[in-house]
């Protein structure tokens, strides 16, 4: 019923993650198990084992951005077979019979939530679920993607499963394309595939952030510019000219400047959580331009695996860097910092054998 498996845990929010090992499920007959090859490091990982979010279940093993291999699948599996490459979101499971499931927006489920791939109810064997930090995962099949990439970029496909998904919907929703003036608030995981996605789309991106330095690296990405948002004159030549913008940072700041900057009927979606809440808004630069803030939640299975080809179509990768399992507590302390471009990835073959 069950089999071994090892990887990286956290015990409680103040100790570092160390080697843990548990017990899988063995695949059920609608199950796929996957040998985990990369899993992206999310700051939602961090978070989440550190205990700055409510809720943490500990023994806590994170990890939902995951590229393995099939390695055995259930009686009544049919859209994988032993041998194919796949990924693994945030999701493992819902209920799959209220609205949004039934209209693949899982990740919108109206009755139990959606099933995190960590911290979130085990479905068959009780406990609570370990994420990608380990050598294998047993998975439903419908919740699995499937990866064309090439080999040699496995590793970089990895963050798509987040920050991808978490980028493509929203401008895939407020159907960004060509002629469009699209803005990035905040150039790290999730920003710099904002802007990849955007451009792809065809739209004409615009980076806000803080550090001038990144000027450079948003070009590269795409970007027709950087727009240094502490920069009052800078900002303020862009006024009402924005169709949509995607604001992907995690702290709380002033939301007025960036509204100033949109369009009449002009949108700008939140999906960075702050700890705290964002300063409220000047209810009259909504009121005199119509203009909405929204928020959007990573997307559904049937659009991540369209993010995954439409990525797959442009040549789209996460920006990586490949670190060793025995490294994660390391890379934690440089995502706090913001040291890294723009994703960290655990070699899971880096991962030591269990003691």
């Amino acid at each position: 019923m069950t089999s071994p498996a090892h990887g990286y845990a956290a015990q409680s929010g103040d100790t570092p993650l160390a080697p843990f090992s548990f017990e899988r499920r063995d695949p059920q007959p609608n199950d796929v198990a996957i040998a985990i090859r990369y899993c992206g490091v999310c700051h939602s990982d961090l978070h989440t084992a550190r205990g700055e979010w409510a809720g943490t279940l500990y023994p806590c093993v994170p990890g939902h951005e995951i590229v393995g291999t099939v390695t055995a699948v259930g009686a009544d599996v049919t859209r994988f077979q032993v041998g194919d490459t796949v990924g693994v979101g945030c999701m493992v499971d819902s209920c799959g019979e209220c609205p949004s499931c039934r209209e693949g927006e899982e990740q919108y489920c109206e009755t139990t939530g959606f099933v995190g791939t960590y911290n979130g109810p085990e479905p068959v064997m009780g406990g609570h679920t370990f994420g990608g930090y380990s050598d294998h995962i047993v998975v439903d099949q419908d919740f699995v993607l499937r990866i064309g990439h090439a080999e040699s970029d496995l590793a970089a496909v990895a963050p798509l499963l987040c920050a991808g998904i978490t980028t493509y919907s929203p401008l895939k929703h407020w159907k960004v394309g060509p002629g469009q003036k699209v803005g990035i608030v905040g150039l790290g995981g999730l920003g710099h595939m904002g802007v990849k996605i955007a451009a792809a789309m065809g739209a004409e991106v615009h980076v806000f952030s803080t550090s001038p330095n990144k000027r450079d690296d948003a070009k590269r990405l795409g970007a027709t510019d950087l727009i240094v948002s502490k920069d009052a004159d800078a900002m303020a030549t862009h006024a009402n000219s924005f169709d949509f913008i995607l604001n992907t940072v995690a702290a709380a700041h002033d939301l007025d400047q960036f509204l100033r900057l949109l369009k009449r009927d002009g949108t700008m979606t939140l999906v960075g959580v702050p700890e705290t809440p964002h300063p409220s808004p000047s209810v009259g630069d909504l009121v005199f331009k119509r203009r909405a803030i929204a928020g959007s939640l990573i997307g559904g299975i049937a659009e991540t695996q369209e993010m995954l080809d439409f990525c797959l179509e442009h040549g789209l990768t996460a920006d990586v860097e490949m670190i060793d399992m025995a490294d994660i507590n390391t890379a934690y302390d440089r995502m706090v910092k913001s040291d890294v471009k723009y994703r960290f990835v655990i070699d899971m073959a880096t991962l030591p054998p269990a003691a």
